[in-house]
């Protein structure tokens, strides 16, 4: 299907047109691949053995592999106690989060840090899954959990048989097949096409047998035809999230060296979609080794970040960091550093993972994170109201948002997609020795105020501080009374500060002062505010909530005047304690 213009992805008459069409599809080929003929005909019986080991770059978790090994499972946030040679798949799990984190099979990489005795446990708990779930269920054979089993199974298989019985290798690899094979049948639309093809080709790699090539060439055709529409020819992701190029960088790579270790050729697509994302993850890479929180993102940890940049640094060292990418923006001075997101966010399937939080910025002060987002993202312990607006660092007008997930049948059908968040965004930047300046403005709030916000950030080189301007431009007629266009409507402008830093409201109840964990310069964040108030607020990392504050400047604006709030980050000497 042709990609939909961006005012149509919003047009309600569409989406219900799409939500049917797409809900009797997915109905047809779930009942087909839930019948007993399709399991049938997955075969595998030719599948045997496997023939390498693939390599995951992602850092393993030696203690979180101990504790596995003592019967102890942490996942998503919660314990399950198993004890010593326990069995996690006959009982409950704490929430559905911990479930699905546990049917993935990502903890097989901290497991097998364990050396041997983490290898026969991780037989042992596969064997123990395969006669529970291996001949189907609905939520352990589900698409989302499914990828990243066969991605993990593929990279733990011939370790974990090293210790098995030919017996136990053989139906281990020909489950691997069948799996792989079946996630190949129910990729349902393009937002998650490279990622599940790139998993099923991984796994047919390390196998061997005719069947298994068979299968490789498959997934590995269906790879090519999925990565333009995946990578952007800049390297981001389609879905603009950081983390999602990330973990994709990190799927392809596995896969490149695994048909290395087969003498096959990687696919020209596969080679110029890694050089891309690599290229991408350096940009997003900040002072603090970790990436901004944009788009259903995290900021992950510095190790998880580096692990991705090994290969890449090694090859060429160090390389220069452009000023854009992917529709974002990155001012580096002194000691301050900005990120902000200029562009609209993803419209149609890669939607569905988006956020609607127009010129959202992070800014880090001497490597550390001092103003941020809520960094929400799917697997996050928290709604999906951290997809607007008012979980980004960014300006609100009245009390709305600019754009929203699905909701009700259209939502269960096509999945959480953003709706009316694809109003046009610019960008216009300048540089000289002495300061970094950038305009950039968005047309969320043209179909409700007539209003465009523009956001102008000024980092002066020399003085090392921060200077921006976030206005309010009416924008042609208010429809109605003519009364109507002098009325005043509140406008917000928000920082969400790191938990690794604090915020403290001033004697004059409008100054702000950000002192970061471990520093002895702190920031004032000065403005020009009607109000100003520090609140609570959330962050996410690893799926998992932090307390932490929000600076909220508040104001008014007359919708057909406009207004602006001013607002300027310095350094200020802390005393001493």
């Amino acid at each position: 299907m042709a990609a939909a213009s961006p005012g149509l992805t919003s047009n309600p008459v569409y989406i219900a047109a799409l939500a049917m069409t797409v809900g009797v599809g997915r109905q047809l080929r779930r009942e087909w691949t839930a019948s007993g003929l399709h399991r049938a005909l997955l075969g595998g019986t030719g599948v045997q053995a496997f023939a390498i080991r693939a390599h995951d770059l992602r850092p393993a978790d030696r203690e979180a592999g101990a504790r596995i090994l003592g019967g102890a499972f942490t996942l998503a946030g919660a314990t399950l106690q198993v004890g010593a040679g326990g069995d996690p798949w006959d009982r409950a799990s704490p929430h559905e989060r911990f479930a699905m984190a546990l049917h993935r099979f990502g903890w097989a990489r901290d497991l097998l840090s364990q050396g041997d005795a983490g290898a026969a446990e991780g037989l042992r708990l596969y064997l123990d899954w395969r006669r529970v779930f291996g001949g189907g269920n609905a939520f352990a054979w589900r698409p989302d959990v499914l990828e990243r089993r066969v991605f993990n199974l593929a990279c733990a298989g011939q370790v974990i048989c090293a210790v098995a019985s030919e017996a136990e290798t053989a139906q281990t690899a020909r489950d691997l097949y069948r799996q792989a094979r079946h996630l190949l049948a129910v990729i349902e639309g393009p937002e998650r096409r490279a990622e599940q093809s790139a998993a099923a080709a991984l796994a047919a790699a390390t196998l061997a047998g005719d069947q298994a090539r068979a299968l490789r060439d498959k997934a590995l055709s269906m790879l090519v035809r999925a990565l333009p529409h995946t990578v952007d020819s800049d390297g981001g992701h389609a879905s603009r999230s950081p983390q999602a190029a990330l973990e994709l960088l990190f799927d392809l790579r596995a896969l490149d060296e695994a048909l290395l270790q087969r003498g096959v050729a990687a696919p020209e697509e596969l080679s110029r979609a890694i050089d891309r994302l690599s290229g991408a993850v350096r940009f997003f890479t900040l002072a603090d080794g970790a990436l901004p929180t944009f788009q259903g993102g995290e900021a992950l940890s510095r190790t998880y970040v580096a692990a991705a940049r090994t290969i890449d640094e090694d090859e060429g060292g160090p390389r220069p960091i452009p000023a854009s990418r992917n529709g974002y923006q990155r001012m580096d001075g002194k000691s301050l550093q900005v990120v902000l997101d200029a562009a609209p966010p993803a419209s149609g399937p890669f939607s569905v993972t988006a956020c609607a939080q127009p010129l959202a910025m992070e800014v880090l002060a001497g490597g550390r994170r001092l103003i941020t987002n809520c960094g929400w993202t799917p697997d996050a312990a928290g709604p999906a109201a951290l997809r607007l607006i008012d979980a980004a660092s960014t300006a609100t007008v009245g009390d709305g948002a600019c754009g929203e997930p699905l909701r009700g049948l259209a939502g269960a059908l096509l999945g959480p997609r953003l709706t009316g968040a694809d109003a046009p965004a610019q960008a216009d930047r300048r540089e000289s020795d002495e300061a970094l300046w950038l305009e950039a403005s968005h047309d969320g709030w043209l179909a409700r105020w007539r209003l465009q916000h523009r956001r102008r950030i000024f980092l002066d080189l020399v003085a090392d501080e921060i200077r921006g301007e976030d206005s309010f431009h009416p924008m042609g007629q208010i429809r109605g009374r003519a009364e109507a266009g002098r009325r005043f409507v509140p406008v917000t402008v928000c920082f969400h500060v790191h938990p690794g830093a604090r915020a403290s409201l001033a004697m004059d109840k409008k100054s702000v002062l950000l002192r970061v964990e471990g520093q002895e310069t702190g920031w004032w964040l000065r403005n020009d505010a009607g109000e100003v108030t520090v609140e609570p607020s959330i962050y996410f990392n690893g799926g998992q909530p932090r307390r932490s504050q929000r600076i909220v400047l508040h104001g008014q604006a007359r919708v057909d005047m406009g207004a602006r709030l001013r607002w300027k980050l310095a350094r200020a000497e802390l005393r001493a304690r």
